[in-house]
């Protein structure tokens, strides 16, 4: 009989996978890594990311694998979204990635402004103006422009958006430093070709490791990839299978750690976005009540390992605030620990502020 596994035990499992019933003693690169890369839309989401995760993390970690290149900011990866990922994963990954981006550039809205038009040439044409030096999308719209003038520079720049692999290169992404989103080819930045070997089936494996147990629609949810059934079934024989309390099959790598259920899980705070809370397709497992309940905060609190609240941080003339918003009252234990660990958070994100202020309340 195929065991069952209820919400708090898929709970346990995802938390201790996701580094986050401890902190760890880990290099960062193997952190992005093991995490199979971070979510990156804002550039300072992945250093919150790690800093919960990682025991003593510093930002310069983070910032020197970056200028380092053996880490980047990827371009339309996962979820056709910016994602820090390994120098090694972005060559594994865009590889992997690459026919489903291209599915999801047809049904774009780019795709149907250029109808008639050679993409092969346009894509030939921004590689050669990537070649002489890294481009913002505008630049590469307007100078393609030219060239196809009776097309829209910005579908022309996001076309090669989605159709060759980018990073954003340094300084975007460095902590503490500003800077709009500047591109290069994955190839040229890292000097090496997308990898030649990289397979589908390895890339879910490693899902499973850092996000399972997870049904199909879960996998489809994290990496966008249709046929994710198929690539199941071809696993299948050397994976270990579970159904949680709604009867949905759970697919799991043969030693993926299921923690007790009651595992205590410590007070976390994470970033606006952060991979966590939106690589299934059923979040529950993490999520009781859907958030969004008032947009002005952003990032999410995890009590007893279950979206409880959210919160955001502002500096304004080196006066520093967290923001925090509970969906319910919490225990007082449970409130002291948000607290004290809201201010372990604004110590990180705001080290030179002369004074800083926790600021709490409750949606309802």
């Amino acid at each position: 009989m195929t065991a069952v596994l209820t919400q708090r035990a898929l709970n346990r499992a995802l938390l201790e996978r996701q580094l986050l019933l401890r902190r760890v003693e880990l290099p960062a690169i193997d952190v992005i890594e093991r995490l199979v890369g971070m979510q990156a839309q804002v550039p300072n989401d992945p250093y919150m990311g790690l800093w919960s995760r990682i025991e003593g993390f510093r930002t310069d970690e983070l910032a020197s694998l970056i200028v380092e290149r053996r880490a980047v900011r990827a371009t339309t990866l996962l979820r056709g979204t910016i994602h820090l990922v390994s120098a090694r994963d972005a060559l594994q990954m865009r590889a992997v990635l690459q026919p489903n981006i291209e599915r999801q550039w047809r049904h774009s809205p780019f795709a149907r402004a250029l109808a008639g038009v050679d993409v092969g040439e346009v894509v030939t044409a921004g590689r050669a103006m990537l070649a002489e030096c890294p481009h913002t999308i505008a630049e590469l719209g307007k100078r393609l422009h030219e060239r196809w003038p009776d097309h829209e520079a910005t579908d022309l720049g996001y076309t090669i958006r989605y159709l060759v692999g980018l990073v954003q290169i340094p300084p975007r992404g460095l902590w503490g430093r500003s800077g709009g989103p500047v591109l290069d080819t994955i190839e040229q930045w890292l000097g090496a070709p997308l990898a030649t070997n990289a397979s589908v089936d390895d890339l879910v494996l490693r899902y499973l490791a850092a996000f399972g147990p997870a049904t199909a629609k879960d996998v489809h949810a994290w990496s966008g990839l249709t046929g994710i059934g198929e690539v199941l079934g071809r696993l299948r024989p050397g994976l270990r299978t579970f159904r949680d309390e709604a009867g949905r099959e759970l697919f799991d790598i043969p030693d993926g750690p299921l923690p007790d259920p009651e595992t205590p899980a410590p007070v976390r705070f994470l970033p606006e976005y952060d991979n966590l809370v939106l690589s299934h397709d059923d979040r529950s497992r993490v999520i009781d009540r859907r958030f969004g309940l008032d947009g002005w905060l952003r990032g999410t609190i995890l009590v007893d390992g279950f979206v409880r609240g959210t919160w955001r941080q502002d500096t304004k003339r080196g006066a520093a605030t967290m923001l925090i918003g509970l969906f319910a009252d919490l225990a007082a234990d449970d409130r002291a620990e948000v607290e004290s660990e809201a201010a372990r958070v604004l110590e990180f994100l705001a080290a030179d502020a002369h004074s800083r202020e926790i600021q709490v309340r409750n949606f309802e």
